[in-house]
């Protein structure tokens, strides 16, 4: 069975972790824009070199070059399993543009999983990493900053898969393995 996932949540919340773990116990590459562009620029692909334009002046790279990215990602042979996105789609546009990509390969996304955490938790969790790393731009303004434009732009997908009945949200604070236990169930229950 193939699994498609879309992983969502707020900074914080262990989308990371959880994505690495996931994509281990299923048997499915976890893939994030950031990997993407990483990769793409360190091949000198013309994707690549596109995104390069933009981050090395500190701009978001636009929906057209992540979205061209991500469906030659997910055109690779190891996505034949299944998939587990993180970091994509980021607004409801890119939403639009996954179902396009997928329609067009015939295929159609599993889930969409959302990591819910308190926010005054996710707060004190990045304080904490901010500290241990040696993160000094970690600060609580901007956390909190990061936190609302989460909720501005990325939680608005949750509710158009939730309106398709294809979210599944599973509580992201606790211990990891919990968590992941916890996803694991989550999605035995939804996709089926």
């Amino acid at each position: 069975m193939s699994t498609r996932l879309v992983l969502l949540g707020p900074p914080g919340a262990g989308k990371g972790t959880q994505a690495a773990r996931l994509a281990e116990r299923l048997g499915i590459p976890a893939i994030s824009t950031g990997d993407i562009f990483r990769a793409n620029i360190t091949g000198g692909t013309e994707l690549g070199r596109k995104v390069q334009e933009y981050t090395s002046v500190g701009a978001l790279v636009p929906d057209e070059v992540t979205n061209a990215m991500v469906r030659d990602r997910l055109a690779q042979a190891d996505t034949a399993a299944g998939f587990l996105l993180d970091g994509y789609p980021r607004n409801v546009a890119q939403v639009g543009e996954l179902d396009v990509i997928l329609a067009d390969a015939g295929l159609a996304l599993d889930a969409a999983v959302e990591l819910t955490a308190d926010p005054q938790v996710v707060v004190e969790r990045l304080l904490k990493r901010a500290e241990i790393e040696g993160r000094v731009d970690d600060t609580e303004p901007v956390i909190r900053h990061r936190l609302d434009v989460y909720a501005e732009q990325t939680a608005p997908i949750a509710a158009v898969y939730a309106g398709r009945g294809a979210l599944v949200q599973v509580d992201g604070i606790g211990d990891v393995d919990d968590v992941t236990e916890r996803l694991l169930a989550a999605l035995s229950a939804h996709v089926r």
